[in-house]
């Protein structure tokens, strides 16, 4: 099949070109730097030209209320552009728990890409995936001094990049799902364990502090962030990933 891969040079975007190249499927990566501009359109009559599937992992550059029309402007563009196209699978990553925080700005604006994409004219899957392993540094810089890093108790399941890749790859090349796929780590943590356990693998000295209004995620309640019974538990424990990439 041919693919045209929407954030094609990003963390994901990458791994999933390689991933469906190596399967002997062509997979084209289309970002700014390749000439294309979600916003604006331009370039991506040229990159959907030809495919078959269009996998969107393609992300706002901010996390604030910006980030509602980054979406709303990137999937219409897309999803018409598609039609013209004849693209016949619209595939695109989205967050476990996305509809259950309507309080973060980043999370509606998510929701809303999900709401046009099954409103959309093209056959579509969507990937829930959990947090990310490799967020983490940056989660612990947004709430962290010299001594201390301040982090909520929220519970989360976080996976591998390599895992979501997977499974980004396997829903993109089977047929559209007209619905969700959620795929998770193994193990949920408290979110401050999980920096206790980070920066213990890191060797760094800072302590971790339980605060429940610290950061992004200190808006959250409850199990919002965890997947639910049906999702697919991928095999990467975060104990064994930590310990090999600190």
């Amino acid at each position: 099949m041919k693919f045209t891969v929407i954030g094609g040079t990003g963390l994901i975007g990458s791994q999933v070109v390689q991933k469906l190249t190596t399967a002997g499927h062509q997979a084209a990566p289309a970002a700014p730097s390749t000439g294309v501009d979600l916003i604006t359109g331009e370039g991506l009559e040229q990159a959907l030209d030809g495919a078959e599937g269009v996998i969107n992992l393609a992300n706002s550059p901010t996390f604030d209320e910006a980030s509602l029309e980054f979406f709303r402007a990137s999937m219409h563009n897309l999803l018409a552009a598609g039609q013209r196209a004849g693209v016949r699978h619209q595939v695109i990553l989205s967050i476990v728990g996305v509809d259950q925080v309507p309080q973060l700005d980043y999370y509606r604006a998510k929701t809303l890409q999900e709401d046009l994409l099954r409103q959309g004219p093209t056959p579509y899957s969507i990937v829930r995936a959990t947090q990310f392993f490799e967020f983490m540094d940056a989660v612990l810089s947004w709430t962290s001094d010299d001594d201390t890093v301040r982090l909520p108790a929220t519970p989360i399941q976080p996976i591998a990049s390599a895992d979501v890749v997977d499974a980004v790859v396997e829903v993109a090349t089977g047929a559209p799902l007209q619905g969700i796929h959620e795929v998770a780590g193994p193990d949920v943590f408290p979110l401050d364990e999980l920096g206790r356990v980070t920066l213990a693998a890191q060797k760094d000295a800072r302590t971790v502090v339980t605060d429940a209004q610290a950061g992004l995620f200190g808006a959250i309640t409850g199990d919002a962030l965890l997947p639910g019974p049906h999702a697919h538990l991928a095999s990467t424990h975060y104990q064994d990933w930590v310990q090999k990439a600190g």
